[in-house]
């Protein structure tokens, strides 16, 4: 299952989320220039239990190497496809779990999430000497956090059947314990102590992201964290949006609702606006005209359900203002 997008929109830009990716694909650049040193490289940089548990391999490293792998670990990749799939997930589910928390709350939120996977996976792989990299378990922290969160959200997602891309529209609880579960019975059936991908990272940082969603969800903001949200605050909603219309009866109309901002219904914008009916799933150019006020109506004329002698009714959209 790869997921495409979710449904519920940000309200500010996620700075930290995108800082996170352009951060994590600097480091991979970094890390493929090293040529012949690169396992060296990992080795240093990545985490191996074994560095921390077998103490003559241990006395090879200093007390801040120690530390700093525990964080550097989870900013290299085993290749560009593995850098590709995390930095995916993170831009899918990272915008609304910053949304949630704010900005300085979200930068500490995952760290601590990919400390945590970190912590789980060097707990039950002791005296492994393989190094485990990757942003995984921390981007499980941000999904955990995000399956609490937004249980309700709609997640579109690409599954391929005999080559045949299908997307289909699965909620967010489904499509994640989905995911939960794959990764449990993946860490169940691998062996102890052996290479390959740290599943018991991914759920650590996933049951560890719900924890501390609660846990930095009862902390207050502080005035640094309100000025920074109100400055990176999105005066535009997105440009696509999906319109789940109703149409009652012999009524030829559709109707739903479209959602805009208050900076949007002041000035004007136009929006990409997608309307599933039955076996269609048509996409409409909508105008929204200046100084737009909640409750008015836009009409797009003969867009509507097909009557009888071949007539169409309209697409009726109210308009309603993001907070």
């Amino acid at each position: 299952m790869i997921p495409i997008r979710d449904t519920v929109p940000s309200r500010r830009y996620p700075v930290v989320t995108h800082g996170m990716i352009v951060l994590n694909a600097l480091v991979y650049m970094i890390q493929m220039a090293q040529g012949p040193g690169l396992e060296r490289f990992i080795y240093y940089y990545g985490l191996v239990p074994a560095r921390y548990t077998v103490e003559p391999i241990s006395a090879y490293f200093s007390t801040g190497q120690q530390l700093f792998s525990l964080l550097s670990f989870m900013f290299l990749h085993g290749g560009f496809f593995h850098l590709l799939g995390n930095m995916w997930s993170l831009y899918i589910f990272g915008d609304n779990v910053e949304d949630r928390l704010g900005h300085v709350r979200y930068l500490a939120f995952y760290l601590l999430c990919g400390l945590a996977s970190g912590i789980s996976h060097l707990a039950l792989n002791a005296h492994s000497n393989v190094p485990t990299i990757g942003a995984s378990g921390a981007i499980a922290g941000v999904m955990g956090a995000y399956f609490l969160a937004y249980p309700a959200s709609k997640i579109l997602t690409l599954i391929p059947i005999f080559f045949i891309p299908y997307f289909i529209e699965l909620p967010a609880f489904v499509f994640l314990g989905i995911w939960f579960l794959f990764q449990f019975l993946s860490a169940a059936g691998s062996q102890a102590m052996g290479g390959g991908i740290a599943w018991w990272a991914h759920i650590g940082g996933f049951l560890f992201g719900m924890l501390f969603l609660k846990i930095f969800g009862a902390v207050p903001s502080t005035g640094i964290s309100r000025a920074v949200n109100r400055m990176t605050e999105k005066k535009k909603s997105h440009r696509l949006q999906v319109v789940r219309a109703r149409g009652d009866g012999e009524d030829p109309n559709l109707y739903g609702t479209i959602r805009i901002t208050p900076f949007e219904a002041l000035v004007g914008t136009r929006k990409l606006v997608n309307v599933p009916w039955g076996f269609h799933n048509r996409v409409f150019r909508v105008s929204v005209p200046a100084d737009t006020r909640p409750g008015n109506r836009l009409r797009l004329k003969g867009m509507g359900k097909q009557l009888p002698d071949g007539t169409r009714g309209d697409i009726i959209l109210t308009v309603e203002l993001e907070d």
